[in-house]
């Protein structure tokens, strides 16, 4: 277990389960603490450092990667997804897939959801997802076109968080899914607390280790 788990046990807002996936050879050292994405990541936590100028250069970074995205759904890759939703008490309903790339997680949620609308920044990645089982939307998830407490779940893979948002678009008791493919090598990655202390709000929720990953699933509390 490493130093990021025993945080969120000790902070007592996070309830952490036992790893039922085993972590397979060959998880991917994708990024490290000084990855330009992790400092972007935690200022969108934070609330700040998104702008239209930032939003277009991360378009125009996602639509370069989107030929070969296809390449990286791997089912080990998968595998924190499909815990969560196992274990996560999680299913049914509406859900938003932040940051769905070329839809190699959205045939997973669509069986576990009523309606998945997929959400994504590049429209080089929205082109190259298949038509079914979900529409697509070309967005920025910083100002989802979605009516407030319309979602009962909003999932990031390896996705920006913008608290706020997530917050303005999740019914009362509607959750957030937040799940590292690679863990803390992903990229595009907080320690699980952050997540949940970067919402607006009281949360708590449930998490584990899986596979090559992780994931986190949160809920405000309602007084």
């Amino acid at each position: 277990m490493n130093s990021d788990v025993k945080g969120w046990q000790a902070a007592g807002v996070l309830r952490f389960l036992d790893r039922v996936i085993p972590e397979a050879p060959g998880r991917p050292d994708l990024a490290g603490p000084d990855h330009p994405m992790r400092k972007v990541t935690r200022q969108i936590a934070e609330g700040g450092g998104w702008d239209r100028e930032r939003a277009a250069k991360v378009a125009e970074l996602f639509d370069g990667l989107a030929p070969e995205w296809h390449l990286r759904g791997s089912p080990e890759r998968l595998e924190p997804l499909e815990d969560a939703l196992a274990r996560g008490d999680v299913g049914s309903g509406v859900c938003v897939e932040v940051g769905s790339g070329t839809g190699i997680a959205t045939p997973l949620l669509a069986g576990a959801f009523d309606l998945v609308v997929a959400v994504d920044l590049s429209m080089e990645m929205l082109v190259r997802a298949p038509a079914e089982p979900g529409p697509r939307v070309l967005a920025d998830a910083a100002r989802l076109p979605l009516p407030d407490r319309s979602a009962d779940a909003v999932v990031l893979l390896n996705a920006f968080l913008f608290p706020a948002e997530v917050d303005r678009v999740l019914r009362p008791d509607g959750a957030v899914v937040w799940v590292s493919a690679v863990g803390d090598r992903t990229p595009i990655w907080l320690p699980p607390d952050d997540v949940v202390a970067a919402l607006p709000g009281e949360w708590s929720g449930v998490g584990a280790d899986a596979g090559w990953g992780s994931w986190v699933v949160a809920r405000k509390s309602l007084a």
